[in-house]
C-alpha cells in the first residue's frame, strides 16, 4: 500500500530548498494523492526556531518522536558532512527503519543513513562534491558515486545526489508508489522533467549550449520520444542526427549521460506505464505502441525495471 504518513527531518542551518523539495513533491494539492506530511525538528530548536542557511527560521512542534512513527522517514540534506549527527537522530533512523518505514536520505542525508548503519551492505548515491569522503568514512557501503538516485533494499533505502537530484528521487518515489500518471501530474505543476533515470549521470562535464550538435540532438530525442514504436537502433538515429556513430555515441552520453540503449528502454517503459494507466489497451497491444515487439518482451523488462507485471501494474494504478 503507499504510505500515508511522511516525515521530513529538519535541523538547525537546513537549506531551505532541500527542505522544500519533498514538501513540494508529496504536499496535498487538487489531484494528487493525500499524505500525512510532517515535518519534524530532528534537534531541539534555538530560541525563534530552526535557523536556515537563508536567514530565516522554521518552526515545528513535532519532533523524532513523532518521525519515528511515520511510513517514511526522509532526512532532506544535511548540514556538514564533518559533523557527526546528534545521537538522538541517529536512533531515530535506526528506529524507522526497524519499524519497516522506507528511509530516505536526499544529497548530504545520505552521510545521515551511513552514520546510522543502516546502509551498511547496500548501494547508495550522494552528492558527487562529498563521494571521496563518503567512500572513505562508510567503506561497507556500495557507494555509486555518478547515478542521480539510488533504491536498496527493494525500495525501504533511497538515496540521492544533491539538489535537482532530490526532486528526481521525490518525483520517482511518487512514481512508484501512485504510478506514473500522478507523477507527471505534478511534474508539470513543478515544470521539471517527469522522470530521469536514477542510473543517470549526476552532471554533464561540457555545457550543452556550447556544444556542437546539443540542439540537433535535443531535437532528435523529443522526436524519438515520441514515436516510441519506431524500431530505433543506434545507426538510425546517428543517421538521422546525421553523425558518424561513434560521434553520435560520444555526444549522446554527453547529453544525457547514460547509452543509447539504457535510454530507449527508460523512455519505452515510461510510455507502457501511462498507456497501462489510462487505457484499456491489451499488454500485447501496449507492447506493441511502446516499441517492445511482443508482450513477452513487455513483461520481461518491465519485470526487470519495477518487479511487478505490466497486469499488476495496471490493477495497482489504473485511472480508467
Amino acid at each position: 500500500m503507499p504510505p500515508r504518513k511522511i516525515a521530513v527531518l529538519a535541523f538547525d542551518h537546513i537549506s531551505p530548498f532541500h527542505l522544500s523539495v519533498p514538501c513540494l513533491v508529496f504536499e496535498n494539492r487538487a489531484g494528487q494523492p493525500e499524505h500525512e506530511l510532517w515535518i519534524c525538528a530532528a534537534e531541539s530548536a534555538p530560541a525563534g526556531g530552526l535557523r536556515t542557511t537563508a536567514g530565516f527560521t522554521v518552526q515545528t512542534s513535532l519532533t523524532l518522536a513523532d518521525a519515528v512513527q511515520a511510513d517514511v522517514l526522509i532526512v532532506p540534506s544535511w548540514r556538514d558532512p564533518d559533523e557527526c549527527p546528534p545521537a538522538a537522530m541517529l536512533d531515530a533512523v535506526r528506529a524507522a527503519r526497524a519499524r519497516g518505514a522506507t528511509v530516505v536520505g536526499l544529497c548530504l542525508g545520505a552521510f545521515v543513513l551511513a552514520e546510522a548503519g543502516i546502509l551498511d551492505g547496500h548501494e547508495a548515491a550522494t552528492h558527487w562534491s562529498a563521494v571521496e569522503k563518503f567512500s572513505r568514512r562508510y567503506p561497507h557501503v556500495k557507494l555509486r558515486p555518478d547515478v542521480l538516485y539510488q533504491d536498496a533494499d527493494e525500495g525501504r533505502l533511497v538515496t540521492s545526489a544533491g539538489t535537482a537530484a532530490g526532486l528526481d528521487c521525490c518525483l520517482h518515489l511518487l512514481r512508484r508508489w501512485h504510478g506514473a500518471d500522478v507523477a507527471n501530474l505534478v511534474a508539470r505543476r513543478l515544470v521539471a522533467a517527469p522522470h530521469r533515470q536514477g542510473g543517470q549521470a549526476q552532471y554533464i562535464e561540457q555545457p550543452l549550449h556550447d556544444a556542437p550538435g546539443g540542439d540537433r540532438l535535443s531535437d532528435l530525442l523529443n522526436w524519438v520520444a515520441a514515436h516510441p514504436s519506431e524500431p530505433h537502433t543506434l545507426d538510425s538515429l546517428a543517421g538521422r542526427a546525421a553523425m558518424s556513430r561513434r560521434n553520435f555515441t560520444r555526444r549522446f552520453r554527453d547529453l544525457t549521460g547514460t547509452t543509447v540503449g539504457q535510454w530507449l528502454l527508460g523512455q519505452r517503459l515510461a510510455y507502457a506505464q501511462r498507456l497501462l494507466e489510462t487505457t484499456h489497451q491489451s499488454v500485447e497491444t501496449v507492447a506493441q505502441q511502446a516499441g517492445f515487439g511482443s508482450a513477452a518482451s513487455l513483461r520481461q523488462h518491465f519485470s526487470q525495471a519495477y518487479r511487478t507485471s505490466p497486469s499488476a501494474y495496471r490493477a495497482l494504478f489504473a485511472r480508467v
